[in-house]
């Protein structure tokens, strides 16, 4: 098989027999006038011919340039609407965001209605898991996960905001250590821990001071759930204290159904949008941009 000759070069020719110039052609690729120049040479010696003959101001191809045309005219034609209609195919299929259970009940769900209404061109699909996310799913198009960085080079993640975690209890729980240390109350409550974040509760004894046998000693005597959503539940029902992103407790912080007596906590995680490898990301720019103001609002 023949070698085929640069597509640039290809681009150039087309443009220039179509437009009659290269002044013409290089002002429809966005390219100077030297750079289509180049290219015509380049193909000119891939066939090691002339394909152009000067006429006047302008350029006409030669008998071999009127034979090259009409292939790669059509070429380039069936290129760009294959490209289109991919491109009309993609933007009608529905977008798949994959979201974890707990930050999909307390969060986005109140959302969604105003989501759809602001972006009804992704005809957005959520699907939910509270097991860890896997943002290179074939059957999704982005996931919304918390996770620290470096972010994979080959993916394109959008970060939307510094993750903040926060110990809460009912306020009948906390009455029974009121003005209580962060270790004094690690030490006389029952602490409601979570498999699926194993590194919260160092991450939060650590910024408040509360030694690594301190807290050892109370997740040895505490309760563990799978999810977090179990967790924040058992946290609701009085049965001790849990530790959770202030992003899904804070409908309960402001309806005092919870309490947090210390401050929030950032972690080294962020909330972020990961888009699948091959997603445009035009789209996943468009909803990212929503995600944000969203969260800016509720901040």
């Amino acid at each position: 098989m023949a070698t085929l000759p640069s597509l640039n070069a290809l681009r150039a020719f087309e443009a220039t027999v179509r437009l009659g110039s290269v002044s013409d052609a290089a002002r429809e690729l966005n390219v100077t006038h030297g750079a289509v120049s180049r290219q015509l040479r380049t193909l000119e010696h891939h066939f090691g011919t002339a394909l152009f003959d000067k006429a006047g101001r302008g350029l006409e191809p030669t008998a071999h340039g009127r034979e090259l045309y009409p292939a790669v005219h059509e070429a380039f034609s069936r290129l760009s609407e294959g490209c289109a209609r991919l491109a009309r195919r993609l933007d009608e299929a529905p977008f798949t965001l994959a979201c974890p259970g707990s930050l999909l009940a307390r969060w986005l769900i109140p959302r969604l209605d105003r989501l759809n209404a602001d972006l009804p061109e992704l005809r957005l699909r959520v699907v939910s898991s509270e097991n860890e996310l896997d943002p290179r799913r074939e059957d999704v198009d982005a996931t919304l996960r918390f996770a620290a960085p470096p972010w994979p080079a080959d993916m394109t993640v959008f970060p939307l905001m510094p993750e903040r975690i926060v110990a809460v209890a009912t306020p009948a729980v906390w009455t029974a250590t009121s003005q209580a240390s962060a270790g004094a109350m690690l030490e006389r409550l029952t602490l409601l821990d979570t498999a699926s974040r194993p590194q919260a509760w160092p991450e939060w004894a650590a910024a408040m001071g509360v030694d690594d046998e301190t807290l050892a000693a109370a997740r040895g005597r505490g309760r563990s759930f799978e999810h977090l959503y179990y967790l924040l539940e058992a946290a609701l029902a009085g049965l001790g204290v849990a530790i959770a992103p202030q992003l899904l407790v804070a409908a309960e912080l402001r309806q005092e159904r919870l309490m947090a007596p210390w401050s929030a906590v950032e972690t080294t995680a962020s909330l972020g949008l990961w888009l699948a490898p091959g997603v445009d990301a035009r789209r996943g720019e468009r909803l990212a941009e929503w995600l944000k103001r969203e969260l800016t609002r509720d901040a």
